[in-house]
């Protein structure tokens, strides 16, 4: 906290039995002024040596939430109540990735499972049913990756991998013989991962086209590299969406996350600070003027009825917001001369109410 110290002229009498240093101090403590701050900041290397932490992430987003406080409280000693600080920082999220040579099916082990003569499947359980009858004792982690023939109007050959995790097949995707053409290859694999980390980032836009990802979303992909000698092996890797491009995932994940000062402390908090337009106002039928009339007898000069309004235009504006959401808004008001008013809310209820 900066404090305001006044220059005080004492009286050259000198009283017995009283302290006039008692007087001061209390005038001292009294004249707190409080800083309030908000920035956009992210963990650089240096931050993450000064929390004594081994590697530049944190272990969980807990593990953030418990550690970010005491970094806000050094980079900025004198902020208090009021301010925020929206964190960017890294957080370790490993994510498996499999390897295996690629097994074909022959015509007999597709009749088999499908009873018929046709050599292929046409159901998109024959496959598990597959697995289950080849793999009865799967551990935890285990991966095949398999290439059959699949009809659905016509017969198509396909690559897919299958890792069992938490007590069932998890099925990954490979990319299909015209995928792989498009993707400049003469045959339906690549010759390197060096190769396969530079087209397919390119690739997934296309698949993912009717089915848009957003920033930070994580996608595994299968893909097929010849090793020679006649054998194919099959890789799962992981790609992360920047919002515009896939690009190889390294296991760290990127968070962002606001805290808040408490007036002790810094803490989560997803307070978001919002200030009234003019479209705001005309909505509760105050656009005449673009601000509240809060003088003595006049439609808002109650905070509940300020509340009311901010309420309409929140819900109006952000009609997605989850319960628990906080709003620290600012506004435009009339008290007799031109000023501006702050009232924090939080959702409750499906509702905006007063968050003193």
């Amino acid at each position: 906290m900066k404090k305001i110290v006044y220059l005080l002229t004492l009286s050259a009498f000198v009283f017995t039995g009283c302290n006039p240093n008692e007087d001061i101090n209390a005038t001292i403590d009294a004249q707190e002024n409080v800083i309030v701050g908000d920035v956009v900041y992210t963990l650089t290397d240096d931050d993450y040596d000064d929390l004594d932490l081994s590697y530049a992430n944190f272990s969980s987003t807990d593990q953030a939430k418990e550690m970010v406080p005491e970094l806000l409280s050094d980079l900025f000693p004198v902020w208090g109540k009021g301010s925020s600080a929206l964190v960017s920082y890294n957080i370790y999220n490993k994510v498996s990735t499999y390897d295996a040579e690629v097994y074909t099916l022959t015509a007999g082990e597709h009749n088999a499972i499908t009873g018929s003569r046709y050599g292929n499947f046409d159901e998109t359980y024959h496959v598990y049913d597959y697995l289950d009858a080849t793999y009865p004792n799967p551990e935890n982690g285990d991966f095949v990756s398999l290439k059959y023939k699949y009809y659905s109007g016509s017969v198509s050959t396909l690559t897919d991998g299958f890792a069992y995790e938490d007590g069932e097949w998890i099925k990954f995707t490979g990319f299909t013989p015209d995928q792989y053409t498009a993707m400049g290859e003469g045959y339906p694999n690549f010759s390197s991962e060096e190769e396969a980390n530079q087209k397919i980032p390119v690739a997934l836009l296309d698949v993912y086209k009717f089915d848009p990802k957003s920033a930070g979303d994580i996608v595994l992909s299968m893909y097929e590299i010849y090793q020679g000698g006649g054998v194919t092996k099959s890789f799962t890797a992981a790609f992360v969406f920047d919002g515009t491009a896939f690009s190889a995932y390294d296991n760290i994940l990127e968070e962002t996350l606001q805290f808040g000062h408490d007036g002790d402390v810094w803490v989560p908090d997803n307070t978001i600070k919002y200030t009234l337009t003019a479209a705001d106002f005309e909505l509760v039928g105050n656009g005449y003027y673009s601000n509240f009339d809060v003088r003595s007898g006049k439609d808002e000069e109650s905070i509940e009825a300020r509340v009311a309004k901010i309420n309409t235009i929140l819900l109006n504006n952000f009609p997605s917001d989850e319960e628990g959401q906080k709003y620290l808004v600012s506004y435009n008001v009339y008290n007799g001369s031109a000023a501006v008013y702050s009232t924090a809310v939080i959702k409750t209820g499906g509702v905006y109410i007063l968050n003193e």
